[in-house]
């Protein structure tokens, strides 16, 4: 039960970091800032975390576990490599319009934070998304659906680049656009340009 209890409060003060950081920014997140959201006194803070830094592993750790389950989700649905990538990007996008900023807002303040080790291990998550969209790109040009002539590392990086720009965008915009729907239009002209006609050898 005591860990239980531990568990629900950790995630309580991760949460209220994500929260604070969006309103203000990773700069200006404090321990006394943290415990206020929370409700409670920044001496229960540090019987859960040593340090705002240990929060912000916390939090990145909960962006990858966010991140590589809408992978799995994906995943288990049938359908081509492509299917598989729209469904990835779909999912995050929905987890991202649920909790405005989840993602890259504050994987870009974590970023500003300026730890090296905080940096490394937000950059290795990143990486490892772009592997797994990598991965099923290079299953679609086996498959015969995506063009053999692309170069997968740069085409799985101008996804991850067309999702962060796009939140960017609805981020600075005050969210005044349905996410979802804008994400289609562009999805479309990536999926034109990779994909390998009907008929083409």
């Amino acid at each position: 039960m005591g860990k239980k209890r531990t568990e629900v409060r950790q995630q309580q003060i991760v949460e209220a970091a994500r929260k604070l950081i969006i309103k203000f920014g990773s700069e200006h997140l404090t321990v006394r800032k943290i415990a206020k959201e929370v409700g409670i006194s920044e001496a229960a803070i540090y019987r859960h975390f040593k340090s705002k830094k240990e929060i912000l592993f916390f939090l990145a750790d909960h962006i990858e576990h966010s991140l590589f389950e809408g992978i799995d989700r994906a995943a288990k649905i049938n359908g081509t490599s492509l299917e598989t990538i729209d469904n990835i990007l779909k999912n995050h996008l929905s987890l991202i319009e649920q909790k405005k900023g989840t993602f890259f807002q504050v994987v870009a303040e974590i970023i500003s934070f300026g730890d090296k080790k905080l940096n490394r291990k937000v950059t290795e998550s990143i990486n490892s998304y772009i592997g797994h969209l990598k991965s099923l790109l290079s299953d679609g040009i086996e498959a015969g659906l995506v063009k053999k002539d692309i170069d997968l590392e740069a085409t799985a990086t101008l996804l991850f680049g067309m999702i962060q720009g796009l939140v960017n965008i609805w981020a600075l915009g005050n969210y005044a656009f349905d996410l979802t729907e804008k994400y289609e239009s562009l999805w479309k002209v990536f999926r034109e340009a990779v994909i390998v006609e009907q008929g083409s050898p």
